[in-house]
């Protein structure tokens, strides 16, 4: 049986096609670089100047100066580039990246994003998200449906600041997929051992179901 991320990592490795340009954003999307299988020819991006990530290295390739905007060590593929992070910014803000896939800690009904801090925590900064929400083509959220509390991540309105309103495409979580239209939201899949009333019973946000679902129930 999978775990909740393996879950979610493949589900979203399935929004990826042939020939894109994607970003990974910091933390869990990170890990979807070392799925993409070969046959798929994809550049991915790195908002701190890196087009061509690969896998995440052996030991033996571990170079400590060729690193994520996580901060992690990466490989570069043949034909990669590293650029200034002022570059990579044009690429983001001039509409260059097909598809951003971020973590999230609040998504709300509306599709706003909160995923970039907590009030009272430190944090170094914003990163890349708030252009890569307003500057990517197509934007899908990855995180786990609640917290660790149990309380839901999907709410009727985040209560953390936004990184940005109604910039959510898609959300994929541990239990389902939503899609984000006109600011509404709607139920399209659910993950493999989840049903109806548990999607239900841990979302916070309203939301439509599709047809498919509920004929196949």
């Amino acid at each position: 049986m999978q775990t909740n991320r393996q879950l979610i990592l493949r589900r979203a490795l399935k929004e990826i096609k042939d020939g894109m340009y994607v970003n990974l954003g910091i933390g869990m999307p990170t890990l979807i670089a070392d799925l993409i299988p070969a046959s798929i020819q994809v550049m991915l991006q790195s908002e701190n100047g890196l087009l061509g990530i690969g896998p995440y290295p052996k030991a033996e390739e571990v170079d400590p100066d060729l690193i994520n905007a996580g901060k992690e060590t990466v490989t570069i593929k043949p034909g990669g580039c590293y650029f200034d992070s002022a570059e990579s910014f044009s690429m983001i803000r001039g509409g260059h990246i097909d598809l951003a896939i971020l973590g999230g800690m609040e998504v709300s009904g509306s599709g706003d994003l909160a995923n970039w801090m907590i009030p009272g925590k430190m944090v170094k900064g914003m990163g890349g998200a708030m252009d890569l929400v307003q500057g990517a083509k197509r934007v899908i959220v990855i995180m786990d449906h609640v917290n660790k509390y149990g309380e839901s991540k999907v709410k009727q309105k985040c209560s953390l600041p936004l990184t940005g309103s109604q910039v959510v495409h898609s959300l994929i979580t541990d239990l389902a997929v939503f899609q984000f239209a006109d600011g509404k939201m709607k139920l399209v899949e659910l993950q493999e051992g989840a049903s109806l009333e548990e999607v239900r019973s841990k979302t916070e946000a309203d939301y439509l179901i599709d047809d498919t679902l509920l004929l196949n129930r």
